[in-house]
């Protein structure tokens, strides 16, 4: 009997190269040193550290130094410079959640729990101007060539301005995700713009192409805390407080899930559901339990609805409720997965990755950094 072919992986499993121990604190945010083998890590202790490896193979403090605020920005310029930036001038009268430097404009961007996303001019200090959000702010993102800032807050809005050298306007606001955003990506390329959620699903928004085209991604057990992208290879990286790392091939054409259709009665028995009392009484049947398929969009009954099916080109990596018809068209081919799924073993709040070697950094809730080594094919 010739052996089953297996079908080839997506990507590489991540190796894991190093751990960074002894921050006294949750490291909120790191990053890997531009051509060296270092890291630099805030924490929630206030402390900026520098790692850099030893000979030994282990990751040491090099740079250690406490800043007079809790939370505050960290840039990297891939200039052969390290910068780390406080802001020592007026911004927000809550804790700051997200910072942006924009080296092209000069500009500092940022978002507070006061519901304030403000701009300054980094040389000077000078508040340039501000747009209050509908909730508190963890998502930004900034265009450099149409100058349109994203913000995604709490409420699950995400909103995009467009931001000359004193003054804003709004350009649209994108509603879809049932919990708060927690996180933005911005592909320029191809423009595209990812967002994570605590509802524990990312969309990604067509912005570019497709005008108006959404199109959801599931593929974590619990919210998403951050994204990364990989333009050279279309690959998105999204971690969450499950623990796990998704890498996502995005070089596919995937499908917009269907809006939910409304019924009082299933749509492929006619059986009523429990509201609709006349229907329940002309033909003297109990009302049953609404679901709806995911694949159609269509109101039906549990009886109607027993399948369970992966959908992956319309983001859902695990299996969802189907409609028996719906399952009987899904060909195994469209059921072959579009992402990998890793264990990261922590509850990752940060994740950095560096294209040009193939590492991928997350932070955890642990007070660890992990780095790992993750080629992307």
């Amino acid at each position: 009997m010739a052996a089953e072919i297996q079908p080839k992986a997506l990507t590489r499993k991540p190796v894991l190269l190093s751990k960074v121990e002894g921050s006294q604190d949750v490291v909120s945010m790191a990053a890997i040193v531009p051509k060296e083998d270092g890291v630099i890590s805030v924490s929630e202790d206030r402390t900026v550290r520098v790692w850099l490896k030893r000979e030994s193979g282990q990751y040491w403090p090099s740079i250690y130094h406490a800043m007079p605020c809790k939370y505050f920005g960290m840039f990297i310029l891939y200039l052969l410079c390290l910068f780390v930036f406080l802001l020592d001038f007026p911004a927000h009268q809550g804790r700051v959640m997200m910072i942006l430097f924009v080296l092209e404009m000069e500009w500092v961007l940022s978002t507070g729990q006061d519901k304030q996303f403000t701009w300054h001019c980094s040389e000077s200090g000078q508040r340039l101007g501000g747009y209050r959000t509908s909730a508190g702010a963890c998502g930004l993102q900034f265009d450099v060539e149409t100058r349109h800032v994203f913000i995604g807050d709490h409420s699950g809005q995400v909103t995009i301005l467009k931001l000359e050298q004193e003054n804003c306007s709004l350009v649209t606001t994108f509603k879809g995700h049932t919990g708060g955003v927690t996180a933005l990506c911005w592909d320029p390329v191809q423009r595209v713009l990812f967002s994570g959620s605590s509802d524990h699903s990312i969309i990604m928004w067509d912005i570019g192409g497709r005008k108006g085209t959404a199109i959801e991604l599931q593929g974590h057990n619990d919210k998403v805390q951050c994204l990364s992208y990989a333009p050279h290879t279309r690959q998105l990286i999204s971690c969450g407080a499950d623990g796990g790392i998704v890498i996502w091939n995005m070089d596919v054409e995937r499908q917009e899930t269907p809006e939910w259709l409304d019924s009082d009665s299933c749509q492929k028995c006619d059986q009523p559901f429990f509201w609709n009392f006349k229907q329940m009484w002309d033909s003297k049947k109990i009302g049953l339990r609404q679901h709806h398929c995911r694949k159609c969009g269509k109101a039906v009954c549990g009886k109607c609805s027993s399948k369970r099916s992966s959908i992956p080109l319309m983001g859902f990596e695990f299996e969802v409720r189907v409609c028996d018809s719906c399952h009987e068209s899904i060909t195994d081919e469209e059921r072959a997965p579009t992402a990998t799924f890793h264990d990261s073993k922590h509850n990752i709040v940060h994740v950095h990755f560096d294209a040009t070697r193939g590492w991928l950094l997350t932070s955890g809730t642990d007070k660890i950094i992990k780095v790992r080594l993750r080629r992307l094919l």
